[in-house]
């Protein structure tokens, strides 16, 4: 066979090699972009300011409460500040954080405490699970926080319109079996469920029920339980609404 010879159906090979070029560009695109996105090696931060800028934390639990309830004002008025982002800040928390306050939240994306509270690094110890919902991980989380770090409040933020409890509520009038872990979610809701009410109305009460509960359950833990009594830890229960932005205590 001459070696000009084209056979038909394949291509000539410089076209061949124009494909594997581009095959091989197209597989590195859909790389690039995320190794593009985080490079291995930063610009070097800029010089401290002359003041540094200060994150401490407050020595009573009331002075936390007073600081969220702030950050909280800041946040429903757009008149957030976005505290402690400097360059020189990040830098000290390399080396310690002193959170103030422990916010012990549901995973809903509508409800991240840092904005919520309108608080920066190193000033909350966030915890977050559906439904506020505690299990071993995150009442170790919690213990963590309060006896490690000694952070004198713990505030266990429950939200308008909880998914999670909406879920948990209506399996328990319904009987439906949830998929696995919703189920584990739904059975430890269900002691919460506020069967005086009806409707929205009984989610809407179950809601509050339940970070009562679990600001309960918490404050019933030893070493929490003996920290609240000296005065060096408060355990607080709250309702975030979504239309007014508004945190306010839970009796």
């Amino acid at each position: 066979m001459d070696s000009n010879t084209k056979i038909p159906g394949t291509a000539s090979p410089s076209r061949r090699g124009l494909l594997l070029a581009a095959a091989g560009s197209a597989a590195a695109g859909s790389v690039l972009p995320i190794a593009s996105a985080f490079p291995a090696s930063a610009a070097p931060a800029p010089a401290p300011p002359a003041e540094a800028e200060a994150a401490a934390g407050p020595v009573s639990p009331e002075e936390a409460l007073r600081r969220l309830a702030a950050g909280n004002r800041r946040w429903r008025t757009y008149g957030q500040e976005h505290p402690h982002e400097s360059a020189f800040l990040r830098l000290r928390l390399t080396k310690a954080q002193h959170p103030f306050a422990i916010v012990l939240g549901c995973v809903d994306s509508r409800v991240p405490p840092e904005l919520v509270f309108d608080q920066g690094l190193g000033d909350l110890l966030t915890v977050r699970s559906a439904g506020e919902v505690l299990d071993e991980a995150v009442l170790g989380s919690v213990a963590f926080g309060v006896l490690e770090l000694e952070i004198p409040l713990v505030l266990v933020l429950g939200h308008q319109s909880c998914g999670a409890v909406a879920a948990a509520v209506r399996a328990d009038e319904t009987g439906e079996q949830l998929p696995a872990h919703i189920q584990y979610l739904a059975d430890r809701i269900r002691p919460s469920i506020d069967h005086t009410q009806q409707g929205e109305a009984r989610i809407d009460a179950t809601i509050d029920a339940h970070a009562r509960r679990t600001r309960d359950l918490l404050a019933a833990e030893p070493d929490i339980a003996r920290r609240i009594a000296d005065g060096r830890l408060a355990v607080v229960a709250a309702r975030y609404g979504l239309r007014d932005q508004r945190v306010h205590n839970l009796a």
